[in-house]
């Protein structure tokens, strides 16, 4: 009982009521480091998808085709907002924060490619693959069915009974070749590597 009055006596103090009740807090404000969900800028996007490409949250930004223009799309619910998609956007369609003005006078940006990795064990040689993707199908229209091939410019074909690898770097990233193998034989993955770019500013 001694205990609930001395609380009582202690709360109910003049002094301590008068700064409960007129306390006054610092006004909140944004830091200037701080990543907002990526916004448009006035700069076209050319489609290249790097953006989508760098996300590490599934469903998170799309490019998507409006009437006669495109662009990225954030997804909020799906968006843990780490910026990097405006840092790999070579066009800075996209902007968060101050990222955009960091990587310019940092001269930094990254370098993405796809490499393409083929398990032998798991591939039956169908040619799926091959005939699948889209760059093969637009390099050599005549791509047989068995994703053999007489061009030298297609990212892969049959070769000598096996899917060969021959020009990777021209791999877009649409995974449609991972998508049409019945096997799960074939696999794209995303390769990401930071670069400077030029000369920062003093």
């Amino acid at each position: 009982m001694r205990s609930v009055i001395y609380y009582l006596r202690e709360f109910l103090r003049p002094e301590w009521l008068k700064k409960f009740f007129t306390v006054k807090t610092a006004p909140l404000k944004t830091p200037s480091y701080f990543k907002d969900y990526p916004v448009r800028t006035d700069q076209a996007c050319t489609e290249c998808l790097s953006c989508m490409m760098i996300c590490p949250a599934p469903g998170a930004i799309a490019v998507v085709r409006r009437k006669d223009e495109c662009g990225p799309e954030i997804y909020p619910g799906h968006c843990i907002r780490c910026g990097l998609c405006v840092e790999a956007c070579p066009e800075g369609v996209l902007s968060s924060g101050r990222i955009l003005d960091v990587t310019r006078r940092d001269g930094t940006a990254f370098w993405s490619w796809y490499h393409l990795q083929v398990d032998d064990s798991l591939c039956m040689r169908c040619g799926n693959c091959c005939v699948s993707c889209p760059v093969n199908r637009e390099i050599d229209p005549q791509l047989g069915a068995t994703g053999t091939s007489s061009s030298d410019e297609v990212i892969m074909r049959i070769e000598g009974g096996r899917v060969t690898i021959l020009h990777e770097e021209k791999c877009t990233g649409c995974k449609t070749c991972e998508l049409n193998c019945p096997n799960r034989a074939i696999r794209v993955a995303r390769m990401v590597e930071g670069v400077q770019v030029e000369e920062a500013e003093a």
